[in-house]
């Protein structure tokens, strides 16, 4: 059974796990191991926030996934992906992607020569249920307003207002600080919530998170982030009692 954490902050160790593989290169980020003892490098739902990157012209060639809901989140440039059920989608910062992979999917990721180089978020989402019905959604989301968190995906069911859903009981939310800014984390009662300075630095409860740190905020439904320059952050909630399998492909 998993360690029964304490309220408080909790800060994410630096990630162990990363990867080079010409040019495509990533760091997972695992929310679990910001618990002393937690036997679970996820955190309920979630297990695992990947950090890619891809240079002009490069493909993943086609692969499959099974049993993970993956939502790509690009803040800036363009994901190309091609799947076979013959979508070809571009992800942008106008646009996010959910790929519920069940009982199998098959996709490929690119850029091409004259595309920008892409730094983007991998969320890596554990579904209630094995192999459900594989499938995607790509779906524009609203301009983002600085100093305000933007809703970008939801437990699929609720009634809630974001425009892409996952199969399990987890939130996510991004937001964009100027320097100065201060704004209280999303909460609920009894779900916790992880987030992920994807650029710039906030503090939080006095602790200091530049970019690419993280932490876990459980049961403290007051916490806010105040930038300390502009900042662009991600704030995942989630149930930790949620069910959960754990035979995804990557996430696990």
């Amino acid at each position: 059974m998993a360690h029964q954490p304490a309220s408080g902050l909790y800060e994410t160790p630096p990630p162990t796990l990363a990867r080079t593989r010409g040019k495509f290169r990533l760091t997972v980020n695992h929310p679990g191991r910001a618990l002393p003892e937690h036997d679970d490098h996820g955190y309920g739902p979630l297990a695992a926030v990947v950090e890619s990157f891809m240079d002009p012209d490069t493909l993943i060639s086609m692969h499959q996934h099974r049993n993970e809901e993956i939502i790509s989140w690009v803040p800036a440039g363009v994901m190309r992906h091609d799947d076979g059920d013959g979508n070809k989608l571009v992800t942008d910062s106008e646009h996010v992607m959910v790929m519920g992979a069940g009982s199998g999917f098959w996709h490929e990721e690119r850029t091409l020569p004259d595309d920008p180089p892409l730094r983007m978020l991998q969320i890596f989402v554990r579904p209630h249920s094995l192999d459900l019905p594989p499938g995607i959604q790509h779906e524009p989301v609203p301009d983002p307003v600085v100093g305000e968190w933007r809703h970008v995906f939801q437990p699929a069911g609720d009634d809630d207002d974001a425009p892409l859903t996952v199969r399990n009981d987890a939130h996510l939310y991004d937001v964009r600080l100027g320097a100065g800014d201060t704004v209280d984390f999303p909460a609920m009662d009894g779900w916790d919530t992880y987030f992920y300075v994807f650029e710039g630095s906030v503090e939080v409860d006095g602790v200091a998170f530049g970019k690419t740190d993280s932490g876990l905020l459980v049961d403290e439904p007051d916490a806010a982030a105040a930038a300390s320059e502009d900042t662009t952050m991600v704030a995942f909630l989630l149930n930790p009692d949620a069910e959960i399998t754990r035979q995804g492909t990557v996430g696990r």
